[in-house]
C-alpha cells in the first residue's frame, strides 16, 4: 500500500482528498503548513508527496527545494491555482514530477498519482547503463560518473533514464515528454529545455559543451558516450 503525504492547509479539500486516496488503497499523512510537512516527510519517508504551493507559513516552493536540497528524491506532485506556464516551469526546475491544476476532478489526480508512481516502480527490476564515465543504476535510481555520486530529481533520473535506453539514437521530444510525463503531453517542450539544462549542470564536465545530452535542434536529444 503506497503511502502520500499530502501537504495542503485547506482542510475541507485536504479531508476530501484524503478520503478519495484512502478508498483508492493508499495510506495518507497529513500537514497543514510546509513545517510539519517537511517534518513528515523526513520521518514517514512516503512514497510520494502531494504538494499545495499556497500554504500559510511558507510557499510550496520553497519545500519542494528544501526537499531537493536535503537530497529526498521522492517524487512530488504539486497542487495549485497557479494555471501559468511561468509557475509550472518554476515548479519543474526546483524538482518537481507533476502538476495538476485547481479545480481537478478526482480521477485525475488518482490518475496522475498512479503515472507518477509506475514511473518509479518500472525501473525496479531493470540493470544498470554504462555510458562513458557514467553509470546510471536504473534499479537503485542512482547515477554517477567515476567515484562521483550525482544527486537528480526523479524527473531529470527518468529523462535520463529514457534517453540512455535509447542510447545513441534520436528521442523526440514528444516521445520524451509523452514515456515521463504520459500521454497527455506532447507540446510541452519548454519542460525539456529546463530540465535538460539541470541534466548537464550536474553530469557534463562543461555544460557548454555537452558530451553526452546531445540536442538536435528542433526534434529531441541524443544520448552519447
Amino acid at each position: 500500500m503506497p503511502t502520500v503525504l499530502l501537504i495542503e492547509d485547506n482542510d475541507k479539500l485536504a479531508r476530501g482528498l484524503q478520503s478519495n486516496l484512502e478508498f483508492e488503497g493508499y495510506s495518507v499523512l497529513c500537514a497543514n503548513d510546509g513545517g510539519a510537512g517537511l517534518e513528515l516527510a523526513r520521518e514517514k519517508r512516503p512514497d510520494l508527496i502531494v504538494l499545495d504551493l499556497m500554504l500559510p507559513d511558507t510557499d510550496g516552493y520553497r519545500v519542494l527545494r528544501t526537499l531537493r536540497d536535503d537530497g529526498d528524491t521522492t517524487p512530488v506532485l504539486v497542487l495549485t491555482a497557479l494555471g501559468e506556464e511561468a509557475d509550472k516551469v518554476r515548479g519543474f526546475r526546483f524538482g518537481a514530477d507533476d502538476y495538476v491544476t485547481k479545480p481537478f476532478g478526482s480521477q485525475e489526480l488518482t490518475a496522475r498519482l498512479r503515472a507518477v508512481l509506475r514511473r518509479v516502480s518500472d525501473t525496479a527490476s531493470e540493470p544498470a547503463i554504462e555510458v562513458g564515465e557514467l553509470v546510471i543504476d536504473l534499479a537503485d535510481r542512482r547515477v554517477r560518473r567515476g567515484d562521483e555520486n550525482i544527486h537528480l530529481t526523479p524527473i531529470e533520473f527518468d529523462l535520463l533514464r529514457v534517453l540512455a535506453q535509447n542510447r545513441g539514437r534520436l528521442v523526440t521530444h514528444r516521445q520524451l515528454l509523452q514515456e515521463v510525463w504520459g500521454p497527455a503531453y506532447g507540446d510541452e517542450t519548454h519542460y525539456l529545455r529546463v530540465h535538460v539544462a539541470h541534466i548537464r549542470s550536474k553530469i557534463e564536465h562543461d555544460p557548454s559543451r555537452p558530451r553526452y545530452v546531445i540536442t538536435e535542434p528542433g526534434v529531441g536529444y541524443r544520448l552519447l558516450g
